[in-house]
C-alpha cells in the first residue's frame, strides 16, 4: 500500500463515518472529502470542481426542473386521478398506487413522485380501513424500485453510466433489462404478500385516518375550566381519547413527567401529546389556548381558517429551523399548532423545536396560504390534497417536453445531459414553470454531493486504491469466482446504500467494481449494473432513501420497522438480479 492509498483510505473511512453519523448533511461531508483530497494532493486543485460539469450532475439537475414543471402544471395529479381505480379493494388499490409510483419514478424525481401520491395513499388507507403504513411503505418501495429501470430514474444510474469504459455510456433503457423485471417482481411481491410484513403501528378500525400523536403546548388562561383539575383528571376528561401531559412549564421552569396529582394553575403551560382531534377537543372543553391560536372557540381568525396536517419533505427549506426562526405568524400568516416526531419525544419547547425531515406538522391558517406555504417550504399535505384545476395547455406542454427529452436521449440523437438541458430551455421559453422557480427546483445538496464525490472516485482509480480493494474482494471473498464476486458487489452495495446516501454509495463502489472486473478479466458492464441495482435497493432503514424518511412519521414507523419487509425484498432482488445480469450483460 502506497502513501497516497493510505491517505485516501483514511479520507474514505472518515467520509463513510460522516455519512453514518448524520451530524452533518451529506453534501457537507462530500465537500469535506473533496477538499481533503485536494489538500493531500490526491485531486488537482484546478480540476477539483469539474464534477459540476459532469453529465450525471447536469442531468440530475435538469430532471429535477422538468419534474417540478410536471407537478406545478397538474399533469401528474391529473394522470394519477385518471389511472387509479375508484372503489378498488386493497390488492387493486395498492397495486395501482405502486405501479403508478414506479412508472413516475422511472422518469422523474423519486421524492417528487412520492410527495404527489402520498395524499392519495392516505385516502386509500382511510377508505379501506387500513393502517396508513400498510399503504405508505409499499408506495415508498414502489417508487424506489421504479427508479432503477431507466438511466434518469435515480442518480446512481447516472453515476454508474459515467464510469462505463467503451465507445458510449449506458443508454436510456439499458438499465431496463435488469431493472424492469426486478421492479415488476418487487411490486407484485409487496402488493400481494409483502405488505403483511409491514408492522401495524395503528389500529385498523379507526373511523378516520390519524397520522400519529402530536406534541403541542396548552397555555392555561385565567378563565380556563382546567384550573384546579389534577393532571390525571385533565388527561381522562376525553372518553376514549389518548391524551398525555408529558411536561409542565410553571414560572419558567419545565417539569418533565409531572405527577398526576399536581393541580393546574392559571398561567401554566402544559406540554401535551395526543392525536390531532383530541388536541382540539380538549382545548375546546377546557377553554384553553392551543399554541398558535387564541382560546379555543373564539372566531377571531375568521371563517377561512382551517387546520391541515403536513409532512416535512427531505431537503425542505424549513429543516433545522424552528417556528420562531421562520416567523410563521408575521411572515406567512400561519401558525404551527403541534409537531409529531414518531419514535422520540422532543425535549425543546414547540416554538424553538428544530424541525426534521419526516416530522408531521399540524398547522392553521387560510387554506390558500397554507397551500402556498407548503409548496414554498417543502411540505406535503397528508389529509385531502389541495384540489387545483390543472392548466391543461401547460400540462400537455410539460408532458410533451419531458417525453421529447426522454425520446432524444433514448434514440441517441443527443446525450442525456444535452437532451434534458434542451428540455429545461423549452420549459423556460414556454413558461410551463415560472422562471423564479426554475433554479429553486434543483435539490442543490444532491448536486453538490455528486459533484464533490466524482473527483474523489477518480482519485480512487488514479491512486490504485480501487484496484487494491478489488484485489482483496476477489481473493478474499470471491476466491476468483466471477458469480460470487458479482454477488458480493451487489450485496455490499446494498448494505452501504441502506446506511448512507445511494449516490455516494454508487460513487464509491463503481471504481471498485471496475477494478474487480479487471482482476477477473471479464467485461465491466455487469459489475457496474450490479452497483446500479444495489445502490437503488435501500429498503432496510428509514435513512437509506429519502422516501423511507418521508413515511417515517405518517406511517407511525420506528427505525427498526423497515427491515422485515426490506430484507425479504432485497433477498428476492439478489436472487433475480444476478441471473439477469449474467444473461444480459455476459459477465
Amino acid at each position: 500500500m502506497t502513501q497516497d492509498q493510505a491517505i485516501l483510505f483514511t479520507i474514505l473511512g472518515l467520509t463513510v463515518a460522516g455519512f453514518l453519523w448524520g451530524r452533518f448533511r451529506h453534501d457537507v461531508v462530500a465537500l469535506a472529502a473533496l477538499m481533503a483530497c485536494v489538500v493531500a494532493g490526491l485531486v488537482d486543485g484546478g480540476a477539483a470542481f469539474v464534477g459540476f460539469g459532469h453529465p450525471a450532475v447536469i442531468t440530475v439537475a435538469c430532471v429535477l426542473i422538468l419534474s417540478r414543471a410536471l407537478q406545478q402544471t397538474g399533469a401528474i395529479d391529473a394522470l394519477a386521478r385518471r389511472v387509479l381505480p375508484q372503489g378498488a379493494g386493497r390488492l387493486g388499490a395498492v397495486s395501482a398506487l405502486m405501479a403508478l409510483g414506479a412508472f413516475l419514478s422511472a422518469f422523474m424525481n423519486n421524492v417528487g413522485a412520492m410527495a404527489l401520491l402520498m395524499p392519495l395513499a392516505v385516502q386509500v388507507a382511510g377508505r379501506l380501513d387500513l393502517p396508513p403504513g400498510q399503504v405508505l411503505m409499499p408506495l415508498a418501495f414502489g417508487t424506489i424500485l421504479g427508479g432503477m429501470t431507466t438511466l434518469v430514474g435515480t442518480p446512481p444510474n447516472l453515476i454508474v453510466a459515467g464510469f462505463r469504459e467503451g465507445p458510449a455510456p449506458f443508454g436510456m433503457f439499458d438499465f431496463s433489462y435488469v431493472g424492469l423485471p426486478v421492479a415488476l417482481l418487487g411490486v407484485a411481491f409487496v402488493a400481494v404478500l409483502g405488505w403483511r410484513l409491514v408492522p401495524v403501528r395503528r389500529p385498523a378500525g379507526a373511523a378516520a385516518f390519524e397520522t400519529g400523536s402530536y406534541l403541542t403546548e396548552f397555555s392555561v388562561p385565567e378563565d380556563s375550566a382546567a384550573i384546579g383539575l389534577t393532571l390525571r383528571r385533565f388527561e381522562d376528561a376525553l372518553d376514549g381519547a389518548a391524551l398525555q401531559v408529558v411536561a409542565l412549564v410553571r414560572d419558567g421552569v419545565r417539569i418533565a413527567a409531572p405527577h398526576g396529582g399536581r393541580r393546574i394553575r392559571a398561567g401554566d403551560t402544559l406540554v401535551v401529546e395526543a392525536e390531532a382531534k383530541a388536541l382540539t377537543e380538549s382545548a375546546a372543553r377546557h377553554k384553553i389556548a392551543l399554541e398558535g391560536l387564541g382560546p379555543a372557540g373564539n372566531d377571531e381568525q375568521g371563517d377561512d381558517t382551517v387546520m391541515r396536517e403536513f409532512a416535512v419533505l427531505p431537503g425542505a427549506r424549513l429543516i433545522g429551523r424552528s417556528a420562531r426562526q421562520l416567523h410563521l405568524r408575521s411572515r406567512y400568516g400561519v401558525a404551527l399548532l403541534a409537531v409529531s416526531r414518531e419514535g422520540q419525544r422532543p425535549s425543546a419547547r414547540l416554538a424553538t423545536l428544530a424541525l426534521k425531515a419526516g416530522d408531521l406538522l399540524l398547522m392553521t391558517g387560510p387554506e390558500e396560504v397554507l397551500v402556498e406555504f407548503a409548496r414554498d417550504m417543502g411540505c406535503v399535505p397528508l389529509d385531502t390534497a389541495p384540489v387545483t384545476a390543472p392548466d391543461r395547455t401547460r400540462a400537455w406542454i410539460a408532458a410533451a417536453i419531458m417525453a421529447a427529452a426522454v425520446g432524444l436521449a433514448a434514440l441517441g440523437v443527443l446525450p442525456a445531459a444535452a437532451s434534458f438541458a434542451l428540455g429545461v430551455l423549452a420549459t423556460m421559453v414556454t413558461r410551463t414553470l415560472p422562471l423564479r422557480e426554475v433554479y429553486a427546483s434543483i435539490d442543490w445538496p444532491v448536486v453538490v454531493l455528486l459533484a464533490a464525490l466524482i473527483p474523489v472516485a477518480g482519485a480512487m482509480q488514479a491512486t490504485g486504491a480501487a484496484d487494491l480493494l478489488a484485489q482483496g474482494l476477489v481473493g478474499g471473498l470471491a476466491q476468483g469466482n466471477t458469480v460470487i464476486a458479482l454477488t458480493v458487489v451487489l450485496v455490499v452495495t446494498m448494505f452501504l446504500s441502506d446506511v448512507m446516501n445511494n449516490a455516494a454509495t454508487a460513487a464509491v463502489m463503481a471504481p471498485i467494481a471496475l477494478g474487480i472486473a479487471g482482476r477477473l478479466g471479464v467485461a465491466a458492464d455487469g459489475f457496474l449494473m450490479a452497483v446500479a441495482i444495489g445502490a437503488s435497493c435501500a429498503f432496510l432503514t428509514p435513512i437509506g432513501h429519502q422516501n423511507n424518511t418521508l413515511i417515517l412519521g405518517p406511517g407511525g414507523f420506528r427505525f427498526g420497522d423497515y427491515w422485515r419487509l426490506g430484507l425479504v425484498l432485497e433477498a428476492i432482488i439478489v436472487a433475480v438480479s444476478v441471473p439477469l445480469i449474467l444473461l444480459f450483460w455476459g459477465v
